[in-house]
């Protein structure tokens, strides 16, 4: 399940791009040999703009974009999440794939390894919403309020 962080970064980078986005895609189903793996999200920009759910679409021949998001720096869990996120939608027969790391804060040795790679990108949050994700963040986990009997 994604944070409350990813879900407004996810949205904000879908509005920029537009097409059909799919939260939470399952790209590996669970088996007796291997665990699940969801992608954060998929878009499918060439489709109508809206929010579907995975088992309303076909990424066979669509060209597909993969975000894996992170409410921090871009890190080496997230870049091997983007990495290796594009190479398991392959199995959907899809034209092409784009693969996105999006995350609130870059790393001038990281970003250089990553995008090195066809079909790779990383994308930073814009700082003023990464500051509204900590507010959020703060709000969720302060103590509750408790009032003197």
């Amino acid at each position: 399940m994604m944070s409350k962080n990813e879900t407004p970064m996810i949205r904000w980078y879908w509005n920029q791009i537009g097409g059909t986005l799919v939260e939470e895609f399952p790209a590996v189903c669970r088996t007796a040999l291997c665990g699940q793996r969801l992608l954060d999200a998929i878009i499918l920009p060439k489709r109508d703009t809206r929010i579907a759910q995975w088992r309303e679409v076909s990424l066979e021949g669509e060209e597909v974009i993969v975000v894996q998001a992170k409410a921090s720096r871009l890190g080496m869990y997230l870049m091997g999440q983007t990495f290796f996120s594009a190479q398991l939608v392959q199995c959907f027969r899809p034209a092409s794939v784009h693969s996105v790391a999006l995350c609130t804060a870059d790393d001038s040795v990281l970003r250089p390894l990553l995008e090195q790679y066809p079909g790779m990108e990383v994308v930073i949050f814009p700082r003023a919403n990464a500051s509204e994700l900590v507010l959020a963040e703060e709000a969720t986990t302060a103590a509750p309020l408790t009032h003197p009997a």
